[in-house]
């Protein structure tokens, strides 16, 4: 059984989205897109921890940037063939494994009243009203919020991993154990004589005993003194506490990382040791689980990634802000939040159409690839790391804070664009981009071509449906190709010319040659003196020899030069980030 579609209506930041899931979901975005609200529709319908009246709706329930005066939260479950719930929930099953619940809540406009009301059925069609949550007896959502008392879950996970065991004993294992008890039972007098019998314990209940009977003469028969804490065993066993064994010698288990992984260890184990006993399943459990990465370095949430989606069985669905987590998860079960204007979104709604295949196909990129560029709003790819290093510096000097808009920049390691926008396309992450104006010759042809346009083309028939002009445009695009000399003739670069401005209205750049051509030419001087060469073409050559270390010595020796380049070409595809980035936070 799997949580197929979830619809939310009208409720908080969502007005009308549709997020599919996979066996295993990360959801991902921006803070305060939703997906806390996301988990907590779930909730409502899904988690016997809220009761009846948590579930009461209230007005911030209600779409936050319009009037609304209705909500609805509809989950799709499929592929239902446990006998737990085809047992319980029969009539409302459809004959192919389906079943929709759903919660509607209203404000009454004229008396301001908040009521709800819960449906099942098969389908759409046959919904019905139900008085109360009687599914919660054989469906179940776990979830684990991002502030969580770690030391108070522990406490209770392990109480219930040690009930979970001694429930799950055979007869043989409970004669066994009635017998250990029995020796830790006198093992447990033989110690609190032992410590009764002390001199300055003595000492302290003497003085205890004698305050207490000064202060109330009800008690005078009993006598206050130090233990173990229990006498029984049973007791003492449920008092047992979590340690780390190094050499022999236990070590509290203090750190917020590592309570953090005992209690993900301990809620698994508990939740498998049930699976084992119950052949066939009492209910069947979902879980959500907010920022499982609290704590953890970046090892060890990579780690976690694994472990949550291929250990812990059952669906899962995870929020999460961690690159590390993001990069562990196929893009097919990443789920982007965004916000497109008037509500949050899931793009594709949640069906990623980066698919498994792709993905693969992506290859080595992705070791190349910062995730971060998952949580982010925008994303500039550049082709190598002198323009990563140029354009971080560059946006510093003229004032386009890349953290404030949230922009990533982002090298594709050479010119194979296409992997990225398809990527960031999927998951509706605006990018902008800038190439070489490259000019190729054709293997095993005495032709040239302009390979830098054609490659920019390529990205944006990918990726826009062009306007009248564009198409008007593509339809000569043979031009690019085909031509005798390395330098391309006029009209062919009055083409290529009129390509690029349109190109450049959809946020792809291109440079006059490359990136090292394109800075000397704005500030000749400055790189010549730098370099200590008088030829331009031994400076360039010169540059792009020694590429990103060239670009790292030249922009740490020189801050202050790159200011002058605020109003160049060079600066544009920053200007154009900063301008979408705004649109897109609509300021």
């Amino acid at each position: 059984m799997q949580i197929k579609t979830l619809h939310l209506k009208g409720f908080r930041n969502f007005k009308d989205s549709t997020i599919n899931f996979t066996d295993k979901s990360l959801l991902i975005g921006s803070n305060d897109v939703g997906k806390t609200n996301l988990l907590y529709a779930l909730r409502i319908l899904m988690d016997r921890s809220l009761s009846d009246s948590d579930i009461e709706p209230k007005q911030t329930d209600f779409f936050a940037y319009e009037p609304t005066y209705e909500l609805s939260i509809q989950i799709c479950f499929t592929n239902i063939v446990e006998d737990c719930i085809i047992a319980k929930l029969r009539e409302n099953v459809s004959d192919e494994g389906n079943l929709i619940l759903e919660y509607k809540a209203f404000i009454d406009p004229k008396s301001n009243q908040l009521s709800y009301k819960i449906f099942i059925g098969k389908d759409d069609k046959s919904l019905v009203e139900i008085e109360n949550r009687f599914y919660l007896r054989v469906l179940n959502l776990k979830f684990i919020g991002s502030r969580r008392d770690l030391i108070s879950f522990i406490r209770q996970e392990k109480q219930r991993l040690l009930e979970e065991s001694r429930i799950n004993r055979d007869q043989k294992k409970i004669d066994e154990d009635t017998q250990i008890l029995g020796e830790i039972e006198s093992g447990l007098s033989t110690v609190n004589e032992k410590i009764t019998s002390l001199s300055y314990v003595q000492a302290a209940t003497t003085g205890i005993n004698s305050q207490l009977g000064e202060l109330s003469y009800h008690n005078q028969s009993q006598n206050v003194v130090f233990d173990v804490g229990a006498s029984d065993p049973s007791a003492f066993i449920d008092d047992l506490q979590l340690a780390s064994k190094i050499k022999g010698k236990s070590v509290v288990i203090g750190g917020e990382g590592r309570n953090n992984q005992i209690h993900l260890a301990l809620w698994s184990t508990r939740n498998q040791m049930r699976r084992d006993k119950n052949q066939d399943l009492l209910e069947v459990c979902f879980f959500c689980i907010e920022e499982p990465e609290a704590h953890l370095h970046p090892h060890q949430q990579r780690k976690l990634a694994k472990y949550l989606t291929t250990t812990i069985e059952g669906q899962v669905i995870i929020t999460s802000h961690s690159p590390q987590i993001a990069c562990e998860v196929p893009p097919s079960s990443i789920i982007r939040l965004y916000f497109n204007g008037e509500g949050t979104k899931a793009a594709g709604n949640g069906i990623n159409p980066f698919i498994e295949a792709k993905f693969i196909e992506f290859g080595y990129r992705l070791n190349i690839m910062s995730a971060e560029v998952f949580f982010a709003d925008l994303v500039f790819l550049v082709e190598g790391p002198s323009e990563e290093l140029l354009y971080k510096a560059l946006a510093n000097a003229i004032g386009v804070d890349l953290d404030k808009y949230n922009i990533s920049v982002l090298m594709v390691d050479g010119v194979g664009f296409k992997p990225y926008a398809s990527l960031l396309n999927s998951l509706k992450i605006p990018f902008v981009m800038r190439t070489d104006n490259d000019i190729f010759k054709i293997p095993k042809q005495e032709k040239y071509r302009l390979a830098g346009v054609q490659r920019a083309v390529d990205i944006f028939t990918m990726i826009f449906s062009p306007d009248e002009e564009m198409k008007s445009l593509l339809q000569d695009i043979d031009k690019l190709s085909g031509f005798d000399t390395p330098i391309p003739p006029h009209d062919i670069v009055d083409y290529s010319n009129r390509l690029i401005s349109k190109l450049q209205q959809n946020g792809i750049f291109l440079s006059g040659i490359d990136l090292e051509h394109d800075l000397f030419h704005l500030i000749p001087k400055i790189v010549a003196e730098y370099l200590g060469i008088e030829q331009e073409e031994d400076i360039v050559v010169e540059m792009q020899k020694r590429k990103a270390t060239f670009m790292f010595d030249f922009i740490r020796n020189n801050p202050k030069i790159l200011a002058q380049l605020i109003a160049t070409s060079l600066a544009e595809p920053l200007q154009y980030c900063r301008t979408l980035a705004e649109a897109i936070y609509g300021t």
